[in-house]
């Protein structure tokens, strides 16, 4: 996210003036579109004054606010004079040090700042000396590519040492930093703390709520991170935040939708296209691809030349398989970046759609030279490998993927397919469990994980899958329950077989489909009902009766079924019913005596 795109997208009344900066100096960095190790995306020096002691820090504290979160809360006058002074000592050297990390000369910042003891200062240099070490550990990464050697990910040694420059850290930006540090060694609830202290202080940071959101491996834990934010759940920060992160684990509902059209009101930011963007995602992973589409033409035509999140477009036009609207979108951003991953990705999914794997492969790989974080190019190269039969090359890329982002749910269910296709069941159920974790409500997935357990046997475990799947299934669906008869049925419970496919009988009628899709269901209860002791001998005639008259497969068994079978049934139901009422008036009677 980008402030100034952000503050650009409100109505031009409701935009606050600048005010006249004084002897202070600003510090902005950029974003990049996928970086490992985030950055502020705002200035260091405020933009607007600082609030009086009697005005309210937070204009959204009044409405609500839960017990246990911090409060937000500023520096005390005296200690903002004395940083002020700090600053003002230190104010050509931090102008100096901003010039460096615009070239990325970390050392050179490291250097320069190394006496002085403003808050801002220690934090570009301690931040230049993680940014430095990052970049050592990428090198090294990179040093040992394609040996034995190499870990999944960089490992920076640093990172015990830089954790103690910041050990005792009260100000929000040093606060911030500590977070990454410790997300980044994996200890996620020291780095959660850290992050949600730093935005009790200064909630404007961006890169602090993503630090906090890289904290987070699913949708229950930021449910219980919401009550302890210091800003209330009506907050725009907490909101973009609650979007963001929901889309990041691949997981938004339609919740997330409506608070993107909350945000893109006129009480809030009604032209931004980064909260568009939010919105077209949400739509995408709720697998509405004609609303996402249209969402993001509409982006485009505010701003042809936008690139985030260009690559969500291609996979939709990619799966509405729109190869002419693909190609345009290849031919038109390939004329603005060609070094851009999105781009890359962009032309990968127009080969793959052609059926032309192999240059595919070629430049989802491009992709991830130029950001070997960018999770979707590992995971589409994935794909395209299993395409090509490769699988050995398939599960390297998954690997991959997993290694960037264990929160993704398709690098474990491509690993899974991969390892399923080597008829590696054990294998491929591990990586389906991981998969239906982080996916719980993924129809497709635990279909999956059900044809796994029907391969190696356990028809048991395979029903429960299905019976899982059909929570978040759509309720005319039958192929679920098609398959769930068959295993019942293979496991001779009949009944539970002739329940699936009643079921199926009256999900396709009330749907008007043609007979043939259901008349073998039809046949199967009848038979059920006649031959295996179901006893309901009128609902049976009745679904005979319709599969008799028509042209489907089943005329023959169904006319048998009522010639032969049906009126034996009757008989029998006849005189089990007499057998029964004459032992029950039997019993009514009770014993005679002589």
């Amino acid at each position: 996210m980008r402030p100034n795109e952000l503050l650009s997208s409100l109505h031009a009344q409701a935009r606050r003036p600048e005010p006249v900066p004084m002897a202070q100096t600003t510090f902005h960095t950029s974003t990049p579109a996928r970086s490992r190790s985030p950055r502020p995306s705002i200035s260091f020096a405020a933009q607007t004054p600082a609030p009086l002691a009697s005005e309210p820090i937070n204009p959204f504290a009044a409405l609500s606010h839960q017990p246990h979160a911090p409060t937000l809360q500023g520096q005390t006058p005296e200690a903002r004079q004395r940083e002020a002074e700090l600053e003002a000592e230190d104010a050509d050297y931090i102008a100096m040090a901003k010039t460096f990390m615009d070239s990325k000369e970390f050392l050179r910042v490291i250097h320069w700042l190394r006496h002085c003891r403003s808050a801002k200062a220690t934090f570009l240099r301690v931040y230049s000396q993680f940014l430095e070490s990052e970049k050592n550990a990428l090198r090294e990464w990179y040093r040992l590519e394609n040996t034995r050697e190499q870990p999944p990910e960089p490992v920076n040694t640093s990172l015990h040492e830089l954790l103690q420059l910041v050990a005792n850290a009260t100000d929000p930006w040093l606060l911030f930093l500590k977070a990454v540090i410790l997300c980044r060694m994996g200890r996620r609830t020291m780095a959660i703390e850290s992050a949600i202290l730093s935005i009790s202080q200064y909630p404007w940071n961006w890169s602090t709520w993503v630090a906090l959101g890289d904290c987070l491996s699913d949708g229950d834990e930021l449910s219980s991170i919401l009550p302890l934010l210091p800003l209330p759940s009506n907050h725009p920060l907490v909101m973009m935040f609650q979007v963001k992160t929901l889309n990041t684990l691949n997981s938004p509902s339609d919740n997330e939708l409506g608070l993107c059209d909350r945000l893109l009101s006129e009480d809030y930011f009604p032209r931004s296209m980064w909260i568009m963007a939010l919105r077209g995602n949400v739509l995408y992973y709720l697998h509405d691809f004609t609303s996402a589409e249209a969402q993001f033409r509409k982006i485009l035509a505010i701003d042809p030349f936008r690139v985030d999140d260009i690559d969500i477009l291609s996979n939709i036009l990619y799966v509405s398989e729109n190869s002419n609207a693909l190609s345009k979108l290849a031919h038109d951003y390939l004329a603005i970046d060609k070094d851009r991953p999105e781009i890359c990705c962009i032309i990968g999914n127009y080969y793959s759609l052609r059926g032309e794997h192999d240059k595919a492969v070629k430049y989802f790989r491009r992709a991830t030279q130029l950001d070997r974080t960018y999770l979707a190019a590992w995971t589409l190269m994935g794909h395209e490998y299993v395409e090509m039969k490769n699988s050995h090359a398939a599960i390297e890329a998954y690997r991959k993927a997993v290694d960037v982002n264990r929160k993704d749910y398709r690098a474990w269910y491509g690993l899974a397919q991969a390892y399923e296709l080597l008829g590696m069941h054990q294998y491929a159920l591990y990586y389906y469990q991981h998969a239906t974790a982080l996916r719980p409500y993924d129809v497709r997935i635990w279909q999956a994980q059900g044809m796994c357990y029907e391969e190696m046997g356990r028809q048991r475990e395979a029903i429960e899958c299905l019976r899982r799947a059909l929570i978040g299934a759509d309720p005319q669906e039958t192929t679920i329950h098609l398959k769930l008869a068959k295993l019942h049925n293979d496991l001779q419970e009949y009944k539970e077989a002739a329940t699936y496919h009643r079921r199926i009988v009256e999900v396709c009628r009330a749907a008007q489909k043609p007979i043939q899709e259901w008349s073998k269901s039809a046949v199967y209860v009848a038979r059920y009902h006649i031959l295996q002791g179901g006893g309901d001998l009128v609902l049976a005639r009745q679904y005979l009766e319709w599969v008799a008259v028509s042209n489907a497969e089943e005329v023959n068994q169904a006319n048998e079924l009522l010639r032969r079978h049906l009126p034996a049934a009757i008989i029998r139901q006849q005189q089990q019913n007499i057998a029964a009422s004459t032992q029950n008036r039997a019993a009514s009677e009770g014993p005679s005596f002589a």
